[in-house]
């Protein structure tokens, strides 16, 4: 078992919390994403069985594993067809900002669930502390982590709709290498100590304490 801990990014214990999680956050991610592009007239999503809250139809097994290993990972990209869009551009943006989001509102839930509750006099046990913990801050991260402008992460598209035609044009020749980009990055201490890593060890925990400041002074 101890073996086994050595490569996971969260404890044995605390692994079933994390599928929880994933099952409720990529879920609303990705139909977020659908419901938002068939509002803007894009039923592309709709079609292939995607507009719906049924978990089989979005995890993705590598994305998945990653998450247990890595501590981040990503569910199946919903299919999207700008060309049904009156505005694509702004469609583009909203669509690709609806996934993370999501993910900023199930952190929000959680907070607001963890103080709601103890407010009201429940006595929480820790086991239920720490399902919230991992689902409040696994949240965080999806949100922060789809928002990285490198393609495929919805953070790339709403960079590329923001751009001009012109350097949109550029981009495009390069995504084909944004997994290998960002594996660069992950994988080689250097890069990602400047890169990927303060964004774990700052940027999140600031979100963490900002929500949790928030919340708590709306239920105490």
């Amino acid at each position: 078992m101890d073996f086994l801990e050595g490569f996971l990014a969260y404890p044995l214990r605390m692994i079933p919390y994390v599928a929880i999680t994933l099952v409720f956050a990529f879920t609303l991610h990705e139909f977020a994403h659908a419901y938002v592009a068939y509002k803007f007239g894009d039923e592309t999503a709709k079609k292939q069985g995607r507009l719906t809250l049924n978990p089989l139809q979005h995890l993705d097994p590598f994305g998945t594993i990653l998450i247990l290993i890595a501590g981040f990972g990503w569910a199946r990209p919903v299919p999207v067809n700008r060309y049904f869009f009156k505005k694509p551009r702004l469609a583009g943006i909203l669509v690709s900002a609806a996934g993370p989001l999501s993910n900023l509102l199930l952190a929000c839930i959680g907070f607001m669930i963890g103080y709601g509750l103890s407010r009201a006099g429940f006595n929480l046990t820790d086991n239920f502390y720490d399902f919230l913990d991992i689902f409040i801050r696994l949240n965080i991260v999806l949100f922060i982590f789809n928002l990285l402008p490198l393609p495929p992460l919805d953070g790339y598209r709403i960079v590329e709709d923001l751009a001009p035609n012109h350097l949109r044009a550029k981009m495009t020749q390069y995504e084909q290498y944004g997994i290998l980009i960002f594996l660069i990055l992950v994988l080689i201490d250097p890069l990602y100590n400047v890169t990927i890593g303060p964004i774990f060890s700052f940027v999140i925990p600031w979100i963490w304490d900002l929500l949790s400041n928030f919340f708590y002074g709306v239920f105490f």
